[in-house]
């Protein structure tokens, strides 16, 4: 139970066992939308995880004092109050990221991961708890975003550009693939096809790892067969030359009795 895991455990499990894009297959609709490029993926992963986290320790706290009858409506309320929070400043100092994420910032107040959290792990357990779970769901999300974003951006545009959207940097561009680009990979059909190729993969490495598995242990199956056999052999194997061995008791002749 998910309660029961140690502070590793509760952090990993976001990033690699239950990352929520790869595995759970959840919020496919920012997914999807914010990563034509690294800086749109950066800027969505780092307003989630600020939603996320500041969710989850607020629910934790109160997880006792929200009457069981109004859960959901309240958890969507502590939602977007931090929703509102992070769209505001993100308006007010971002204002290219603003415009790039557009709705989809407000969308989180209904991203099921947030949503999801919430209800299966910060209502049944502790601040501490609840804050390494947003940090290692985030964190999944984040990576699941760069990893498209890395390939749509390429692929679509033939190199990187930074400084667009965080225009606090130096524009930077660095498009080496600019005459090769497809830019299929930046529109909606290139998003569903990168998804489906890194799912692709992961679902043929499960495979392969399930298989050889499968194959280990039907391995050491046979081998204790084999051993359980050798045993039983060396023990009949004994127990005939233990038989060989006794003294052999000679039978003593028949006395008639006389008539």
């Amino acid at each position: 139970m998910e309660e029961k895991m140690s502070t590793k455990q509760n952090f990993l499990k976001g990033i690699i066992s239950e990352n929520p894009v790869f595995v759970g297959l959840l919020a496919m609709c920012p997914t999807l939308a914010t990563t034509t490029s690294i800086e749109s993926a950066i800027g969505m992963f780092l307003l989630f995880t600020i939603v996320l986290m500041g969710s989850n320790v607020i629910i934790s706290l109160l997880r006792k004092v929200i009457p069981a009858q109004v859960k959901i409506p309240s958890y969507i309320v502590i939602i977007a109050t931090f929703v509102t929070i992070v769209e505001m400043l993100c308006k007010a100092y971002l204002p290219e990221l603003y415009s790039t994420l557009g709705v989809f910032i407000s969308l989180i107040v209904v991203n099921c991961i947030v949503l999801g959290r919430a209800e299966a792990f910060a209502s049944k357990n502790g601040p501490w708890a609840s804050f390494i779970d947003a940090v290692g769901m985030s964190l999944g999300f984040g990576l699941a975003l760069l990893t498209m974003s890395i390939i749509r951006e390429f692929l679509g545009t033939g190199g990187f550009t930074f400084g667009k959207v965080f225009t606090f940097i130096p524009l930077v561009s660095w498009t080496p693939l600019a005459t090769y680009k497809i830019d299929l990979f930046v529109q909606a059909p290139g998003g569903f096809l990168t998804l489906g190729i890194i799912l692709a993969i992961l679902a043929f490495h499960k495979n392969h790892k399930e298989e050889a598995a499968a194959r280990a242990e039907k391995a050491r199956i046979e081998e204790l067969k084999k051993e359980k056999a050798a045993k039983l052999a060396a023990a009949k194997a004994t127990a005939a030359a233990k038989a060989s061995e006794a003294p052999q008791v000679e039978a003593k002749p028949e006395v008639k009795e006389a008539q």
